[in-house]
């Protein structure tokens, strides 16, 4: 898969369908750390997350008959979300499967779009495997969360945003779940700009990818309760991007709850914007270390805004 060949095509079949969200300067978190820091303000992208991107690629991307047939999908929220609002967006129907554990402000953002929802297990990852069966049991097409080259690709134009925004890029921030958000931007930057540093940030409590890594082959491991729901759950066996994530990725930080916590009360308190956990994964992540980066031009992709009001409530209630 040439990343950056598939990112262009993505652009031009997104135009008109996405935002090209904006690179924001942070005063603030450049005094904070000593580093030039830039915002990518997904939480501002079409449904509040870069997940839209992805989805719409594959979507638009399907013959006619496949998108008379209606696809299936698998999501903790975001992913639902985006995939509804492509459906709608295009004349389509699908079904979105979700655990049973999903945020209900995220089912019902899904449901809004018109997609049905159906329930199915306690973990991203064996919702995304019953799903793809589901799916494949009636012949539709099933789009991933990440584990497609075309969701990759979709959500790689955020790296082709970046280098278009931004003339020297040192590091990128990038918060990692299954992988295809990182593989896209990483995979694009790196054609683009071999030097630039690709850093996976995961929560404490939801690590799979980052311990995949480690260990050299997928994990099925168990994740606990986390703020970062969108990056929870486990990776789905023989997925693309865990080899993406093993050749692009410089370095897997993790974070605990109170430093994503943290975060998210600093960047909503100083740049007045809505954020959701995952994103306040990668704010965290460059806050626990940022002094390798003093002086370099650093960007964090803030990748959603889906956040609950009770979640919102108990990190705005946390301590200062």
């Amino acid at each position: 898969m040439d990343i950056g060949k598939e990112v262009l095509r993505a652009a031009q079949r997104l135009h008109g369908h996405v935002y090209q969200t904006r690179l924001d300067y942070s005063p603030y978190f450049s005094q904070l750390t000593g580093a030039n820091v830039y915002f990518k303000l997904e939480n501002l992208q079409q449904t509040g997350s870069f997940k839209a991107r992805g989805a719409l690629n594959k979507l638009l991307s399907l013959t006619e008959a496949e998108r008379q047939q209606g696809v299936v999908t698998a999501s903790s929220g975001n992913h639902g979300t985006a995939v509804s609002y492509g459906l709608s967006r295009l004349g389509m129907r699908g079904v979105v499967f979700v655990p049973e554990n999903a945020s209900p402000t995220k089912v019902e953002a899904i449901r809004r779009y018109g997609a049905e929802v159906r329930f199915h297990g306690h973990d991203s990852g064996i919702t995304e495997i019953y799903a793809r069966r589901y799916a494949a049991e009636r012949d539709l097409v099933y789009v991933s969360p990440y584990n497609d080259p075309l969701v990759v690709a979709g959500q790689g134009t955020i790296g082709l945003e970046i280098s278009q925004q931004l003339e020297q890029v040192d590091a990128v921030f990038v918060s990692l779940g299954g992988g295809g958000l990182i593989g896209g931007i990483g995979g694009y930057l790196k054609a683009v700009a071999p030097a630039a540093q690709i850093i996976g940030c995961s929560p404490e409590n939801s690590k799979v990818m980052a311990e995949s890594v480690a260990a050299g082959e997928i994990l099925d491991l168990e994740s606990l309760p986390t703020l970062s729901d969108g990056t929870a759950g486990g990776v789905e066996p023989g997925s693309i991007t865990f080899d993406l994530c093993r050749t692009l990725v410089d370095a897997f930080p993790t974070v605990s709850e109170a430093e994503i916590a943290a975060a998210m009360r600093q960047f909503m308190t100083t740049h007045h914007m809505l954020i959701e956990g995952a994103a306040g994964v990668a704010i965290a992540a460059l806050l626990q270390n940022p002094a390798p980066f003093v002086g370099k031009n650093v960007v964090v992709v803030l990748c959603g805004a889906n956040i609950s009001l009770p979640t919102l409530q108990t990190v705005l209630g946390g301590e200062s």
